[in-house]
């Protein structure tokens, strides 16, 4: 079975929807915690020729972090962790 990454809280709630990480790393590995929120989610949404993996001509959001997610998930959780963040090739932070 496939599971899919979802950032689906809104209002008070925002703030904690990157706190799925942790929990989904309670029973999964770190590699399909992060796979659900890239390729798996390329998958569900029938987008793998336009997203969901780094390839020449496919659109991108990038993240680079302080640290290595897949021997600590709650580096995505951490704001500060994240050194720069890339949206469909803009840089919205840049702190390297």
């Amino acid at each position: 079975m496939k599971i899919v990454y979802g950032t689906d809280l809104i209002g008070p709630l925002h703030r904690h929807q990157s706190l799925e990480f942790s929990i989904r790393g309670e029973v999964l590995p770190p590699i399909d915690v992060i796979r659900s929120t890239t390729s798996t989610a390329a998958e569900l949404f029938n987008m793998t020729a336009e997203i969901g993996r780094v390839a020449v001509g496919l659109r991108a959001d990038l993240l680079a972090i302080d640290g290595n997610p897949l021997d600590d998930l709650s580096l995505l959780q951490d704001q500060a962790r994240l050194m720069m963040i890339l949206k469909d090739g803009d840089i919205h932070k840049h702190d390297l």
